[in-house]
């Protein structure tokens, strides 16, 4: 990181004879000249929107209908639980060939509607690369964030429960007066963990688009190893780098104020 810092500053390429040279801020005034950048950041925000309400909730709703005892219980946990242990490229190539024109999804559209529907291409249409993403990591990931729901919930005590239920309340006001009390600190750090993981979205876009088409997925990861291995400027990489760690420490710290316990 301290190597990062310093690179951001001069003119490094990765294979260069010439010698390293301090150029101030000239990487980054290159930077914030660069629509690519804003393109990518507009992307990386989009992405983070949707996916941290969508995935955290869709990972509470997993948790809560898995945090109980009855046969196969854990069957259930296993299969939620599965595309996490699965590598992403992995992952993100299976869902290449189904995003395909001529892929499954398509052919399920097309078997479901009886041939009224023509699936588009997903990862080559602009309007549909970014939302194709999307889904594929919030199916990758949500079962990760589902464990941490579920070590919460099972964190609350059954005696509130239990009070409650002697109270007459119904499900809904157990869930609003005593599970999400009880999941204060649990979904701080979903929200941070969903919140980090989806500004250094990398993998997927590599595999699967390369930031196209019409850099409509590329994101700000992407453009930093683009540019340091593709490309051999470290320097600017760097600056790229140095930019995104401040973006997340903002990000961060502005959720965790929004999302801490009020006195």
């Amino acid at each position: 990181a301290i190597l990062g810092f310093g690179l951001a500053f001069t003119n490094a390429r990765l294979i260069s004879p010439r010698p390293v040279e301090f150029v101030g801020v000239d990487n980054f005034a290159r930077l914030f000249s660069d629509p690519t950048f804003y393109r990518a950041l507009l992307n990386v925000a989009y992405f983070t929107v949707v996916i941290v309400p969508v995935q955290s909730g869709l990972a509470l709703v997993m948790a809560l209908l898995i945090n109980k005892k009855f046969r196969g219980v854990n069957f259930f946990r296993t299969v939620y639980f599965l595309p996490v242990v699965t590598s992403m490229v992995v992952v993100s190539l299976l869902w290449l060939f189904m995003y395909r024109k001529d892929g499954l999804i398509n052919e399920i559209l097309a078997a479901v509607s009886f041939g009224l529907i023509d699936g588009p291409d997903w990862l080559g249409d602009p309007n549909t690369a970014m939302p194709a993403i999307i889904i594929l990591s919030i199916w990758q990931a949500a079962g990760f964030h589902m464990i941490i729901w579920l070590a919460g919930l099972q964190g609350i005590s059954g005696e509130l429960y239990e009070a409650s239920q002697l109270d007459g309340t119904s499900r809904w006001q157990q869930f609003r007066y005593v599970t999400w009390p009880g999941l204060f600190h649990t979904r701080s750090l979903v929200l941070v963990t969903i919140t980090i993981q989806a500004l250094g979205l990398f993998d997927q876009i590599s595999v699967m688009t390369q930031g196209g088409p019409m850099d409509s997925t590329t994101t700000i990861i992407y453009e930093a190893v683009q540019s340091g291995y593709r490309q051999q400027e470290t320097s600017y990489a760097s600056a790229i780098s140095l930019v995104f760690f401040v973006l997340v420490l903002i990000v961060s710290a502005v959720q965790r104020h929004l999302t801490r316990e009020k006195d």
